[in-house]
């Protein structure tokens, strides 16, 4: 017995699976208005709220709702970024050779070069500030995993620092974006080459 009066129970019954559906709901919408944004704001130009909401099909109160500004949507959208490009490394490295991981790696950052320029050119300089500090360790955790894969298979060269890869990945996000896509993939190619071990084959398979 629920200890309610069974009228009174009824309506506890149907709050709570009212409330429940309503969260459900809440989720999916916030989870839609991410989708659209990370799509949106790897096309050229600023991401503009009323673009996201309208790709979404949602009214822009429900987007203003989850995210009231424009920096905390930025803000989202650089930390999901981040969450994929680390997860992204072990995904890889599964079903690639060490090289060619680290190449197809390299793929996605330019892409997260992107949004990183945007989400730090729109936020105040205390909350990029913020970002960077927690998304460096990750991120060098993931290219020292693709490092080490590569030294332990003798396709990487030894004295190959996780450091090294960042301070060099990071000049990509001072590209605008013409040319990020036209200059981007050679410098990555570039890097990769540099990355292989002295007498290495420099193909795209590792």
């Amino acid at each position: 017995m629920s200890g309610y009066p069974d009228e009174l129970s009824g309506h506890v019954s149907a709050y709570v699976k009212g409330a429940a559906a309503s969260r459900a709901d809440a989720r999916r919408n916030r989870d839609r208005i991410l989708r659209a944004a990370r799509d949106l704001v790897h096309e050229p130009g600023e991401l503009k709220l009323n673009a996201v909401a309208k790709a979404c099909g949602i009214g822009q109160g429900t987007l203003y709702r989850h995210f009231p500004t424009r920096e905390d949507l930025l803000v989202e959208v650089y930390r999901h970024e981040v969450d994929d490009l680390v997860a992204a490394a072990p995904r890889l490295l599964a079903s690639h050779p060490p090289v060619a991981a680290l190449a197809a790696w390299f793929d996605r950052v330019a892409g997260y070069a992107r949004v990183k320029r945007d989400v730090f050119a729109a936020v105040e300089a205390a909350t990029w500030r913020d970002l960077a500090a927690h998304s460096l360790g990750p991120i060098g955790e993931a290219v020292e995993l693709l490092l080490a894969a590569g030294r332990s298979a003798g396709s990487i060269r030894a004295d190959a620092e996780a450091r090294d890869v960042i301070v060099l990945i990071s000049w990509l996000s001072r590209l605008d974006d013409t040319e990020l896509d036209s200059r981007g993939p050679r410098l990555l190619a570039i890097l990769v080459d540099g990355l292989r071990a002295p007498g290495g084959i420099v193909t795209g398979s590792g």
